[in-house]
């Protein structure tokens, strides 16, 4: 199950150290409810390596202000307490998550 980024937690989390994957979301968007399961699975393939979660932007909103999140789904991805240059936007399938994830973890 993919984890869930707040306001309060998120920063925290990517400072953590631990490589860090979030799917910017809402609930009204078909496409972001479509990528639920996608983000759900490879969070639970590499759960113990990766923090993989969901961050709802109609009940917060700070960070995707922060990283100027102008379209959903967008999926960033962050090493070492930084963003990375990996992005990804609009829907994917798992193959294409999982190959994002492993770019990450190889940085």
């Amino acid at each position: 199950m993919a984890f869930t980024f707040t306001d309060e937690n998120v920063h925290d989390i990517i400072n953590s150290g631990k490589p860090v994957v979030i799917d910017f979301w809402a609930t009204w968007c078909g496409p972001c409810v479509a990528m639920g399961p996608v983000v759900d699975r490879i969070a639970e393939e590499y759960g113990d390596r990766v923090v993989i979660g969901k961050y709802n932007i109609d009940e917060q909103g700070d960070l995707a202000s922060e990283y100027r999140i102008m379209s959903i789904p967008t999926i960033l991805f962050f090493k070492d307490g930084k963003k990375t240059a990996i992005r990804l936007a609009g829907s994917q399938t798992d193959d294409t998550l999982r190959a994002k994830v492993e770019e990450l973890l190889a940085l």
